[in-house]
């Protein structure tokens, strides 16, 4: 039996004091945007092309249009904000930097409110920055992990380490392949410990390198690296980055290509904020 005042599990329900927090964290994060030279977008929450971020289909809520097309409810807004500004407003608007704040909702019943941004073009530090700035604006100070999606990658395809032991963190299976630096790798914590890369192969060298030259461009200083992360969505294919406290992530980004368009962009996960920011009064 559903009684009326039942909501579905994974649903959102702020009032009071936490719809405030909301409220704040919005239009703070708007104001810190638009001060940074973004423009506002809302886009459909139907979408055609939702199958493309995701190599799980399974979070996808589906649906049909009037001429029988499949349509998903939003779950990423990443992928439709590059293709709604490039190819539909590509011709009317010059600006290359967006805003967005909407929420996303998957399979079965979770709903996600976000703030997040992409610049067509843009640099992964550029967009780093603009997420530091928008945290200090917030008054949030979180751990930035910074990590290239290239390395797992490539100890895939070269080095025979099966990309589901990366994307579990198996550290204990990583660590028994057959490489003579595998251990160090996996230790790299520090952005200090990139100073030294002659031990690693050039391919994996090159790519902690722009970690570490990603890192001397960022504005921040509670900076943590981790070469063996790799992101489940599809379009980052390089530079990620990550920002949490404790346990609670709150803000997710990198550069990745849609259509040949290359772009950098980040999420601001509203709903871990406002619980971060509840859980200080």
């Amino acid at each position: 039996m559903i009684f009326e005042h039942e909501i579905p599990s994974g649903s959102r329900l702020y009032f009071g004091k936490s719809a405030k927090v909301k409220r704040e964290i919005e239009h703070i994060a708007g104001e810190t945007l638009e001060a940074l030279g973004f423009e506002e977008i809302v886009t459909p929450i139907f979408s055609y092309h939702q199958h493309e971020s995701f190599s799980n289909l399974k979070p996808l809520i589906r649906l049909n249009d009037e001429q029988n097309h499949e349509v998903t409810l939003r779950a990423d807004s990443t992928v439709d904000v590059v293709r709604i500004v490039t190819k539909r407003l590509g011709r009317s608007m010059e600006s290359k930097k967006w805003f967005y704040i909407q929420p996303t909702v998957t399979f079965p019943t979770r709903e996600q409110y976000q703030v997040g941004a992409e610049v067509i073009d843009g640099s992964f530090s550029e967009l780093a920055n603009v997420t530091v700035e928008m945290m200090r604006a917030l008054d949030l100070s979180p751990i930035m992990q910074l990590a290239n999606i290239r390395i797992p990658h490539l100890l895939n395809e070269k080095y025979g380490i099966s990309l589901d032991l990366l994307r579990s963190t198996n550290i204990e299976k990583i660590m028994k392949a057959d490489l003579p630096w595998i251990e160090k790798l996996v230790r790299l914590h520090k952005v200090e410990e990139l100073s030294d890369l002659s031990s690693f192969p050039d391919d994996i060298a090159e790519e902690l390198e722009l970690i570490k030259k990603a890192a001397e461009e960022i504005c921040y200083e509670n900076i943590v690296i981790s070469p063996l992360y790799y992101a489940k969505m599809r379009y980052y294919e390089s530079l990620t980055f990550k920002m949490f406290e404790a346990n609670s992530l709150l803000a997710m980004g990198g550069i990745y290509t849609v259509d040949e368009t290359e772009a950098a962009g980040f999420a601001l996960y509203t709903d871990e904020c406002i619980t971060n920011k509840m859980s200080r009064k």
